[in-house]
């Protein structure tokens, strides 16, 4: 019993930083929590962790440690979820990724109906631009637009497709001029978005015709709330996925430049990691968010 009391002290305390915490949520003595810790250090003939009067932090071989352990314990919770399961009410704390903008626009409004079907779920969104590696960050599934992961354990599922577009605010038209051609493009400043492979590069089609031309920027970012901010104030033409703007196009706050020539689609994808057995509140939110992309026709209105 020792062993997993060490590993569920070791792993709580490198997430809090604070052995007296971890011996408090855990509800055992400092005395005891120190024993249990220098016992596991001395089993392993490793150090884990290094103290110092700025607290406590992980040595190379510790966070090493540390990832395996939080696998194995999570890999016990699914365990004692799926054990559980037989009143078929999926629970446990659910760690969800993806960007800031989508998590505002499509993950956040869900929430009340999937926590109000789902009660015993708890839901930790973790909003990032960037691409966490899941297994790394403990996530349970992200949302995001890479089709292919670099790791082989992490299984994708699409959700929906989209493309990008050209839009611009009334006034920023008003003032500059709408384009017609794709050359009058390169007379125009963009809004630009830094986590896309060369973002100044445009590929446009129409029919059998294809155009590439680079732009110039009048603002670099790796945020699309941003962007489309920049754009909503008139700073320039954004170039931005539908799926992101689709309201505000709707609402005329936006307008659609040169729909005629297509750029790109690409797809909207569900990142988890490969389990045996999928546990239920991976399982349960893939099916409703795919539920409700389907019962409000979503991706229909972004392509």
């Amino acid at each position: 019993m020792d062993k997993w009391n060490q590993i569920e002290l070791f792993v709580l305390t490198a997430e809090l930083g604070n052995l007296t915490k971890s011996a408090e949520t855990l509800g055992i003595s400092n005395a005891t929590a120190s024993r249990l810790l220098s016992s596991l250090e001395k089993r392993l003939n490793a150090r884990l962790i290094e103290r110092n009067t700025r607290g406590l932090s992980l040595t190379e071989v510790g966070n090493l440690f540390y990832f395996k352990c939080k696998d194995i314990l999570d890999d016990l919770k699914e365990a004692e979820s799926s054990a559980s399961e037989a009143s078929n009410e999926p629970t446990g704390t659910l760690r969800i990724t993806s960007s800031s903008s989508f998590c505002i626009q499509y993950i956040t409004p869900s929430l009340p109906l999937f926590l109000k079907k789902y009660p015993k779920i708890e839901v930790e969104l973790v909003s990032v631009n960037r691409y966490l590696d899941l297994i790394e960050s403990g996530i349970d599934v992200a949302i995001r637009t890479r089709e292919v992961e670099p790791n082989n354990n992490i299984t994708v599922r699409k959700l929906a497709s989209t493309r990008r577009i050209l839009v611009a605010s009334p006034n920023y038209l008003k003032k500059y001029g709408t384009p017609k051609t794709i050359t009058d493009l390169l007379e125009h400043k963009f809004l630009l978005y830094t986590y896309i492979h060369k973002p100044e590069e445009l590929h446009f089609t129409r029919h059998e015709k294809v155009e590439v031309i680079k732009v110039r920027s009048a603002l670099k970012a790796n945020d699309g709330m941003i962007l489309k901010s920049a754009a909503l104030a008139g700073l320039g033409i954004l170039i931005q996925a539908s799926s992101l703007i689709y309201d505000d196009i709707e609402s005329g706050a936006l307008i659609p430049i040169m729909s005629e020539w297509q750029l790109p689609k690409f797809s909207i994808n569900f990142a988890y990691r490969n389990k045996t057995h999928l546990p239920a509140k991976v399982r349960v939110f893939i099916d409703f968010m795919d539920e409700q992309f389907k019962l409000n026709d979503i991706e229909s209105k972004w392509i």
